[in-house]
C-alpha cells in the first residue's frame, strides 16, 4: 500500500493529457485488449467536463502566444492600377472566451466546442498603388480587427512511443464576425471598402493556420511536461514503474479509459504479468476518476522495495517508551529492565525490517501483508559500540484497511496475529521466561504494528505531498479492495491556478 498513493498520483497526471493534443503514431499490441495490464484508469464525462474548463486557458495562451507573420497582398484596381498591401506587427488584445464543451464520441474522439472567442487583432497597414501616371503613393495606417470566432477541436486518442498521444489536428476556425476599422475610424470609408473584402479572406486563412498550430505547440508542451512529471514520479532511484500502455485507448459516451502495464523495474530486473484480471464491469461511473490496481503491481512493488533494503524503521525516544510502556504491570516492568538494564530511551534504538520479501493480498476485507520480521533493540553507551539487547524474529499476518482524509493516507490494522519465531536477550535469556514472550508479543500486537503502519502512513503522505498531490482538491476518496485488485474512485477539483503558472513559464 505504501506505493498505492505514489501511482495514483502519477497515473492522475498522465490522464490530465486526454485534453491536450500531440503528435499520434500507432503501437503494436496483443489479441487480449487487457493482457498484461496492471493499472487502469477512467475518466468520467463529468471529470471530462470539469478538466475542459481548463481548455479555455490553454486556448487563450495558444492565441497570445501566436506568432502572425506579416500578410502581404496586390490586385489590380479600375482607375488605381496595382495596389499592394501589406498587414505588419499583428497582435491579440482583448480576448474572451464565451463558453466550452465536450463530448465523448464512442470509438471515435473528444470533441472539443469553444464557442464565440471575441479577439480584437491590432497592428499596422501599409499600402501604395501605382495610377495611369505611373505616380506611386505609399501610406501606413494603424489597423484594428474585430472578430468572433467558434473554434472546434476532434481530439483522437492514439498512441505514441507506449504513451498516451491525442492527436488534435482536426482543427476548424469559423468566423462570424470580421470587421477592419482603420485609424480608430469606424465608419465605412473608399479605403476601408478598398481593403475589407480581399483582407478578410487571408486573414482568415493565417488565423486559423496559425492558431491550430499554436494550439498543437502549446499542448505539446503540457503533454511533454506532464509526461515528464509522471516518469519522474513513477521512479524512486532504481525502482520504476512501466506505465506504458498495455492496450489503446478507450472511449465511451460515459467515460475515457487506459490500460498501463504497471510493471516494476528494479535494476536489470523486471516482473512478468502474462493476463490480468480486469474487466470493464468491475469499475461504475457515479465518480468522477477510478484507479485500478493488480495485486501483481503492488506486491512487484513490495518485492522491489524489499530489495533495494528500503522496508526499515528505527525507532527511539517518545515511539520506543510508549512501546514498551503501554501497559504497567509487574511483568512489563520486568521485561523492561532486563532490557534495557537502566539505560534511557534516548540512548537506545529499536531497529524493525523485513527479513523476506512481504507477500501482499487483496481481499474484500483489506489488504493482507504476510511477512518475517526482526526487532533489535541496542544499547548506545557514550562513546562506546552499540550493545544489542534483545534480538526478535516474529511471523505476522496483518490485514490493513487504508482512507484518504484531510490530505493524509490514513493505514488502520484491523485484524493481526504475530508468532515469535526468535527470541534472545544478552543481560539476562528472556526466551526462558513465557510471560516476557508473551509480554513481547502482545506489545506488537497492540503497540508495534499499530506504529508501524502509522509510520508508513505518514511516510507516504509526506511523500505524496512532495509530489504535490496535496495542491489537489481530491472529494470523497474511496479505497476499495477486492480478491485481486484494488480501486480508488473519488471527485477532484482542479487546481487551475497550477496550469497558468505553468502556461506563464513555459510560454
Amino acid at each position: 500500500l505504501s506505493w498505492a498513493g505514489r501511482m495514483m498520483l502519477g497515473t492522475f497526471r498522465i490522464l490530465l493529457v486526454v485534453l491536450v493534443p500531440a503528435a499520434a503514431a500507432a503501437c503494436e499490441f496483443g489479441p487480449s485488449p487487457y493482457r498484461a495490464t496492471g493499472i487502469v484508469c477512467r475518466m468520467t464525462k463529468p471529470a471530462a467536463l470539469l478538466l475542459n474548463q481548463e481548455t479555455a486557458q490553454v486556448i487563450q495562451a495558444a492565441f497570445r502566444n501566436a506568432k502572425f507573420p506579416n500578410i502581404t497582398g496586390e490586385r489590380s484596381m479600375r482607375l488605381l492600377g496595382r495596389v499592394a498591401y501589406g498587414l505588419t506587427n499583428i497582435q491579440v488584445n482583448d480576448l474572451s472566451i464565451e463558453r466550452s464543451e465536450v463530448e465523448l464520441q464512442e470509438d471515435d474522439a473528444i470533441h472539443i466546442s469553444i464557442r464565440n472567442v471575441t479577439a480584437l487583432f491590432k497592428g499596422t497597414l501599409t499600402y501604395g498603388y501605382a495610377g495611369a501616371w505611373l505616380l506611386k503613393l505609399f501610406h501606413s495606417v494603424d489597423f484594428e480587427i474585430e472578430s468572433s470566432i467558434d473554434l472546434q477541436l476532434n481530439i483522437e486518442l492514439m498512441c505514441q512511443k507506449e504513451q498516451v498521444a491525442p492527436d488534435a489536428s482536426d482543427c476548424y476556425l469559423t468566423f462570424h464576425k470580421l470587421t477592419l476599422h482603420l485609424q480608430g475610424d469606424k465608419q465605412p470609408g473608399w479605403l476601408k471598402q478598398l481593403f475589407t473584402d480581399f483582407i478578410s479572406f487571408t486573414l482568415k486563412f493565417v488565423l486559423k493556420r496559425e492558431v491550430c498550430k499554436e494550439i498543437n505547440a502549446v499542448a505539446q508542451t503540457l503533454t511533454n511536461f506532464i509526461l515528464d512529471l509522471a516518469a519522474n514520479f513513477v521512479r524512486d532511484k532504481d525502482v520504476i514503474v512501466d506505465i506504458s500502455l498495455a492496450s489503446d485507448p478507450v472511449i465511451k459516451e460515459s467515460y475515457i479509459e487506459t490500460h498501463h502495464k504497471g510493471l516494476v523495474l528494479y535494476k536489470n530486473s523486471s516482473s512478468v504479468l502474462c493476463d490480468s484480471v480486469f474487466s470493464p464491469s468491475l469499475l461504475t461511473e457515479s465518480r468522477m476518476l477510478y484507479f485500478w490496481l493488480s495485486q501483481h503491481s503492488l506486491s512487484s512493488l513490495a518485492a522491489a522495495a524489499f530489495l533495494d533494503g528500503q522496508l526499515v524503521l528505527n525507532l527511539r525516544g517518545e515511539k520506543l517508551q510508549e512501546l514498551f510502556e503501554m501497559e504497567d504491570t509487574e511483568v512489563q516492568r520486568k521485561a523492561v529492565q532486563m532490557i534495557f538494564q537502566g539505560t534511557s530511551y534516548n540512548d537506545s534504538v529499536a531497529k524493525v525490517w523485513s527479513l523476506t520479501q512481504p507477500q501482499i493480498s487483496f481481499q474484500p476485507e483489506g489488504t493482507v501483508v504476510r511477512s518475517l520480521a526482526a526487532v533489535e533493540v541496542s544499547i548506545l553507551p557514550a562513546g562506546e559500540e552499540p550493545l544489542v539487547a534483545l534480538y526478535m524474529e516474529k511471523e505476522s499476518t496483518v490485514t490493513i484497511q487504508a482512507t484518504y482524509a484531510e490530505k493524509e493516507l490514513i493505514l488502520q490494522p484491523v485484524d493481526s496475529s504475530v508468532e515469535i519465531k526468535v527470541l534472545k536477550c544478552t543481560a539476562d535469556p528472556c526466551e526462558k521466561d513465557p510471560s516476557i514472550q508473551s509480554f513481547l508479543q502482545n506489545m506488537i500486537l497492540v503497540a508495534g504494528i499499530p506504529e508501524i503502519t502509522s509510520s508508513i502512513g505518514s511516510a507516504l503522505t509526506s511523500l505524496m505531498n512532495s509530489k504535490r498531490l496535496d495542491l489537489f482538491d481530491i472529494i470523497n476518496p474511496e479505497i476499495i479492495t477486492r480478491k485481486g485488485y484494488v480501486i480508488v474512485q473519488l471527485d477532484f477539483g482542479f487546481p487551475s491556478h497550477l496550469l497558468l503558472n505553468f502556461l506563464e513559464k513555459s510560454l
